[in-house]
């Protein structure tokens, strides 16, 4: 199945025709301005990562975020076995129809094969390894899965390479570079690197993100979307799910601040 890709203009804000009907869901897809009155500013999508119990992914999801994210990369204590999947995602979609279900890999070999398919309950394929543009375009026709591409930002050059996956990912997930650990570590990207940053493609900013700064993050880069892990757990893998409301009500604030 060919890649499916969302238009999408780089813009600090997001707007929908203030006489839209709300959705169970959003997606990148959704209309920055209307035909019909004002735009309404809409806040960055929000996702929450390395969920393992099916309970806890229901909850979330009924507290309005827009993903949930599991992942399949070993070597993470946040890890989930393959056969544990499936139930984790139907719970989601059982607490918001529309939450998309995203997969978080490293460098995935063709040997996984049906893990990567979306009837293991996923929509997306977060990859956090060294996929180039091309085997990002080969997994998205092989799976039919939307594409979001992570980088690990080292340096301010880092970020000129967003622009290569503008043709093959759906969006790009920014995140500090640490030593020897693809994501989760709560360390954030140097602010300065960041400021005037504008891409060709959607981007979620990731590291460091919670409660306590989510609204200055989007005030001052406008993400289209956050992506949280450690900052609203109690252990790896197991949300405070008290964090999470706090954190959907500051994002879903911040769009009413941005007007």
């Amino acid at each position: 199945m060919p890649l499916i890709l969302k238009s999408c203009q780089p813009s600090p804000t997001r707007s929908r025709p203030a006489d839209a009907q709300a959705d169970p869901g959003r997606s990148f897809a959704d209309p920055r301005k209307g035909g019909h009155g004002l735009p309404v500013v809409l806040p960055p999508l929000l996702k929450i990562c390395g969920l393992r119990q099916p309970a806890q992914a229901r909850a979330v999801a009924e507290l309005g975020v827009d993903a949930v994210g599991v992942i399949a990369v070993r070597s993470s204590p946040r890890w989930l076995a393959p056969d544990q999947r499936l139930e984790l995602f139907q719970a989601m979609s059982d607490g918001r129809p529309g939450c998309r279900g995203v997969l978080v890999l490293a460098d995935p070999g063709d040997e996984l094969g049906a893990q990567l398919n979306p009837d293991q309950g996923h929509q997306v394929l977060q990859l956090h390894g060294r996929e180039t543009p091309a085997r990002c375009r080969e997994l998205a026709d092989r799976t039919g899965c939307a594409i979001w591409k992570a980088l690990r930002i080292a340096s301010p050059s880092d970020l000129e390479r967003v622009n290569d996956y503008r043709n093959v990912a759906e969006a790009v997930l920014l995140d500090a570079w640490v030593p020897h650990q693809l994501g989760g570590s709560g360390q954030r990207i140097p602010p300065a690197w960041l400021e005037g940053f504008r891409p060709a493609l959607p981007w979620w900013l990731a590291g460091g993100v919670g409660p306590a700064n989510a609204a200055e993050l989007v005030a001052s880069f406008h993400p289209d979307g956050l992506d949280v892990s450690s900052s609203v757990e109690r252990a790896p893998g197991e949300k405070n799910l008290d964090l999470v409301r706090a954190l959907v009500d500051v994002v879903k604030g911040s769009a009413a601040g941005a007007r």
